[in-house]
């Protein structure tokens, strides 16, 4: 009995010790990561969120956007971050442990808070990627990290970055582990990422940042709505593979111009002239207004068209922000106005619409089922699931990273291992 109890002490010794002290590990790290990276979030939510009102009370300041743009590219030029990758970055550096530091979350911070001060079309969610991934890199190099947890570690800040800026935790915390490689999660970092997003969202919370909040009317829980989901699922499906074509498209056509700050100056004045020709600012900025708007009433019918068109243009010629806001206000809108063909109530359009499309273009079911809930509530959580599962499927191969990897097939059960972009089996 007395070695029968010794082995199984020494079996536990062996096996579940080494779970315990990473299990401590990481709850003290993602706690302190949730702190450090919940205060940087917070602070960039003021700094994006006071210019974009300072735009906002003084419209003329969207002159100064070829300003910004130049003023952009000689910044990085100086931080020596010329030929930045964005967000594709942050995807090389937990998969590859490709090296981010504070230099290049100094220049998406400025670079943002510029983009938004002069009317770009732009978000911060994306920005927020990048500053939380290259906080997190850094911090892994200075901590001596191994190569294992530099990964965990910025998917941490990552995670705690996002959900102090929007506010969904959970929905910050899958996204960072589902977003890397499509078809499998990195499960290794789920305590970190949770405690830190958690953590995050709280501190932002003491600063009493807000963020969005959506009423939604729910269909009948007939196979009729349901069918209707899967419909207008199906056709933001096919509006997200335009909107990812469209960047790609329009990012080759600036590159043409080798010289970046003319790029810049003409992507400023582009946006410049695109809004006197739509007579408002409606699609400046985030447009958190307008998405919001969509949950009331329906909007211009083609208001997701300019919305994409001025995101395109504003990303696509070197401004910076983030693309997932703008996709937000191009789904709800889009959602809002088919909402009218189909027979849904409007609010419930808006909610599939930007839930649906956000899954088309990041190529996250789970993480998209997963904002529905935080955001619209789970009463409406089979609506949301059949929309984001038909959104999944047919937005194919296509998504805002050019560096996200489908692991597994979408339409088997085959490992293929193949960059966005590249030719399906």
């Amino acid at each position: 009995m007395k070695k029968l109890f010794n082995d199984a002490v020494k079996e536990i010794k062996r096996e579940e010790l080494p779970e315990l002290k990473s299990f401590v590990k990481w709850l003290f790290i993602g706690s302190l990561a949730g702190i450090v990276i919940g205060l940087t979030g917070t602070f960039f939510h003021i700094c994006s969120g006071t210019a974009e009102s300072l735009r906002e009370k003084h419209p003329w300041l969207l002159l100064c956007l070829p300003l910004a743009g130049a003023f952009i590219s000689v910044f990085y030029d100086a931080m020596h971050y010329s030929h930045d990758k964005g967000t594709n970055l942050v995807l090389l550096a937990v998969r590859d442990n490709k090296t981010m530091g504070i230099n290049h979350a100094a220049c998406i911070f400025v670079a943002s808070v510029a983009t938004h001060l002069c009317g770009g079309s732009s978000g911060r969610e994306g920005a927020s990627l990048q500053i939380g991934a290259a906080l997190g890199s850094f911090a892994g190099r200075k901590l001596h990290f191994n190569d294992d947890d530099r990964r965990i570690m910025t998917m941490c800040c990552m995670s705690a970055m996002f959900a102090a800026v929007f506010g969904t935790p959970v929905t910050a915390a899958l996204f960072s582990m589902e977003v890397i490689s499509v078809g499998i999660f990195y499960y290794s970092a789920i305590v970190p990422c949770t405690v830190a997003a958690l953590t995050a969202t709280y501190i932002s919370s003491l600063f009493g940042i807000t963020h969005l909040t959506m009423t939604v009317e729910l269909p009948a829980a007939a196979p009729a709505d349901y069918l209707k989901t899967a419909v207008l699922g199906a056709l933001c499906a096919v509006l997200s593979v335009i909107f990812c074509a469209s960047m790609s498209l329009t990012l080759k056509l600036f590159r043409k111009i080798k010289n970046h700050i003319l790029r810049a100056l003409l992507g400023g004045a582009i946006v410049i002239l695109l809004t006197f020709a739509v007579g408002n600012y409606n699609y400046n900025g985030t447009g958190g207004a307008m998405i919001l708007r969509a949950f009331e009433e329906r909007p211009f019918a083609l208001a997701f068209a300019i919305k994409l068109l001025f995101t395109v243009v504003t990303l696509c010629s070197g401004y910076k922000g983030g693309e997932i806001f703008p996709v937000f206000f191009i789904g709800s809108s889009f959602g809002s106005v088919m909402s009218a063909l189909l027979g849904m109530p409007v609010s419930m359009g808006a909610a599939v619409g930007m839930t649906a499309v956000f899954c088309g273009v990041t190529n996250c079911p789970i993480a998209s089922v997963i904002l529905s809930v935080e955001l619209f509530g789970g009463q409406g959580l089979p609506f949301f699931i059949v929309a984001c599962a038909v959104s999944y499927m047919l937005s194919g191969y296509r998504g805002l990273y050019s560096e996200q990897r489908i692991v597994y097939s979408k339409l088997r059960t085959k490992f293929i291992n193949r960059r966005i972009g590249d030719k399906p089996e």
